[in-house]
């Protein structure tokens, strides 16, 4: 691609040659813009008070946390038992409360996602498709509040997969605390269970173990208590917290969870304990339990009974697991910036095995891991899981549910894009429910970069089937999307988005969004410093869409209001087209005068390149504020030889609508 245009002062040069060329022209009676049919509006693109808001002690106008910035804490000690002969999970939570917020609070509003799978829930009316399979979601034995080291019950009511609980006294302000003490069961879904689920494989059953637990809303400073219900598309928003669980299996299970093993003398050999030594300082991958062990009973410390499997996660918004006897396990060491360590492992059945397969998908979590570590934040906890099974690509703190089925590129592709929903959102706790974009555009956005770096790019460029075609170009890929007449924009939360354009809507159009920052119009420098910035001022909190934007304007200095409007905000289609090439001579002197057009209602800055007869080629960079005036612009290049092609947006960098008009051939 072309070298992105970043020099503020080369900007100001050229615009003032653009403008005396403009000026020569309209005196010469050829000003473009009183010749060209175009639909731009220099006034729409470019008009004043993008923001409706001011920025406040809460959320600076630089795109950081204000100094009164605050948020909720909720902690989570668990304890679970699965009954793999009844297919049922039976828990106790206790949650801890803390209310920062400058408001007391009478109730408190939980989420509980098991009930998306009950006959009556809203989530079965948003496609008009009923689903076929339900369960009773959770059915709770008591909820109870516990004040002054007395259990009370709780007066609560449940509407959907919300929970109010309605406290005979308000939770204090600025610090107060209160403890919630819920038992409970449900009905595990089998595999039309989508995120949670179980499914047999030749050595026994996968239990995929997600959205298990009640978990409190978040009550912040944008809406108070966020009840969006959990409709399936629109995912999580999530208060950080520690969680200690435990959960109870049958003795020849194995259990993969988020966060770090705490008993491992309880539920481990003293064989697997040294395995898992060797690879805490290996690069290569070191196997924890073979295929031939998954078998054996000696590969389990106890043959009788069950065993508890205790984990602690630091700093969290959520866990999930997953268990099975059928579990090969693998494991190695990740390289951290700082000489920083942690452990990616690898839990899949001997169906899956093979370096074609998961053979190499702790290799594939480990790369992804390191890169994006090193280029954007470093990995926070101790331990990464791939685990595989049908949920088939999802995402929690420190696992992830991948293909059971998946090979090769698409195993390293669903592999890096899950485990880096680690950085959007379990790092960077946006509103997955109202802002997809912030979680799956910018995780697609970074998946790029980690595709070409991985391995020599092994398996770039990234391409998941979706969107674009192996080896097409994404600018012309994305043209059809924003040509659609009935295609929703950026901004759409999330469950609003029909099905046939969730991923161009929330994965493609807002990571190639980030693609055309980085490389068109701040540069990677700029872009990269800004991002970098968003990212360590909101790891752990709760940013809002204009938190991005006003961290991308304050840290790569533009003004990017026009960017968001007609990319986010709106659909808008770019079209720049050479209008016109005229050779000019004046004495010996000979030039070229070019006219670009911009049919449409987007505007970017472009590049034109002049082919010359030599086979040589020059080019000429326009910056964005060309078109703060201008539907089209003529200025001159001096020439030493025939020219024999012009052309705008040469490397197909830019979302161009019709690339028919990009090219004037010279005879």
């Amino acid at each position: 691609m072309n070298k992105p245009y970043t020099s503020i002062a080369f900007a100001v040069t050229l615009l003032m040659l653009l403008t005396a060329s403009i000026y020569a022209q309209r005196r010469r009676g050829g000003n473009p813009n009183d010749t060209v049919a175009s639909n731009y509006n220099p006034a729409a693109l470019f008009s004043p008070s993008f923001y409706t808001e001011k920025g406040n002690e809460f959320h600076s106008a630089n795109g950081a946390p204000g100094p009164k910035y605050w948020q909720n804490k909720v902690d989570y000690q668990l304890n679970a038992k699965l009954d793999t002969s009844a297919k049922t999970l039976t828990a106790s939570e206790n949650i801890l409360y803390t209310n920062n917020s400058p408001d007391a609070l009478p109730y408190l509003w939980l989420q509980l996602d098991q009930n998306t799978y009950t006959k009556e829930a809203r989530s079965n009316f948003v496609t008009g498709i009923s689903a076929a399979n339900h369960t009773k979601g959770y059915e709770f034995e008591t909820v109870e509040i516990l004040i002054n080291g007395k259990a009370q019950t709780a007066n609560y009511v449940i509407n959907d997969t919300r929970m109010q609980i309605r406290l005979p006294k308000a939770v204090a302000a600025n610090g107060g605390k209160i403890n919630l003490l819920i038992k409970y069961h449900y009905q595990i879904p089998g595999n039309f269970g989508n995120r949670t689920d179980y499914t047999d494989t030749k050595n026994g059953k996968i239990y995929e173990i997600a959205q298990w637990f009640p978990r409190l809303c978040v009550y912040d400073d944008s809406s108070g208590w966020d009840t969006l219900p959990f409709l399936g598309a629109g995912e999580f928003y999530l208060e950080y917290g520690d969680i200690d669980y435990r959960v109870t299996v049958p003795w020849d299970m194995i259990v993969a969870g988020s966060g770090e093993l705490q008993n491992p003398k309880e539920v481990l050999t003293a064989k697997q304990i040294s395995r898992l030594e060797a690879a805490r300082n290996s690069d290569k991958t070191v196997m924890i339990r073979t295929a031939a062990e998954v078998n054996d009973p000696a590969s389990r410390p106890v043959q009788k009974g069950t065993l508890t499997w205790h984990f602690l996660m630091k700093n969290t918004r959520d866990v999930a697991f997953g268990a099975s006897k059928a579990y090969i396990w693998d494991a190695a060491r990740v390289n951290l910036p700082e000489g920083k360590k942690c452990m990616a492992m690898s839990v899949y059945p001997i169906e899956s095995s093979g370096n074609d397969a998961w053979g190499r998908a702790t290799e594939y979590l480990k790369g992804s891991i390191e890169y994006f570590s090193k280029e954007w934040f470093v990995y926070p906890w101790p331990v990464a899981v791939n685990e595989a099974g049908i949920a088939g690509g999802m995402e929690y703190p420190g696992i992830v549910f991948d293909g059971i089925t998946d090979k090769g590129k698409e195993l390293y592709w669903v592999t890096a894009h899950e485990i880096g929903h680690n950085w959007f959102p379990m790092i960077v706790g946006s509103n997955e429910r109202r802002f997809a974009w912030m979680d799956e555009g910018f995780n697609t956005f970074i998946d790029i970069y980690a595709s070409d770096a991985f391995n020599k790019g092994e398996f770039a460029p990234k391409r998941d089937g979706e969107y674009a075609p192996s080896g097409g170009n994404p600018a012309d890929e994305i043209v059809p999307i924003i040509a659609d007449p009935n295609a929703p924009i950026i901004m759409t939360a999330a469950d609003a988005i029909k099905e046939k354009y969730r991923h161009s809507i929330a994965y493609f159009k807002p990571a190639f969004g980030m693609v055309l920052l980085r490389e068109q119009i701040l540069g990677k420098d700029r872009f990269d410093y800004a991002f970098r910035q968003y990212i360590r001022n909101w790891a752990y909190k709760h940013p809002r869409p204009e938190d991005f934007f006003r961290s991308m304007e304050n840290g790569g200095g533009e003004d990017l209001s026009w960017f968001w409007k007609g990319w986010f905000y709106n659909n808008w289609k770019l079209d720049l087209a050479i209008h016109d090439v005229q050779y000019q001579k004046t004495g010996a002197k000979r030039s070229i005068r070019i006219t670009v057009a911009n049919l449409e209602k987007m505007a970017m800055p472009f590049v034109v390149e002049i082919s010359l007869k030599d086979g040589s080629k020059q080019r000429q960079a326009f910056p964005v504020e060309t078109w703060l005036q201008n539907k089209a612009i003529t200025f001159e290049v001096q020439i030493t030889q025939d020219v024999t092609q012009v052309q705008v947006d040469p490397d197909g960098a830019l979302p161009d609508g019709n690339r028919g008009n990009n090219v004037w051939k010279v005879r």
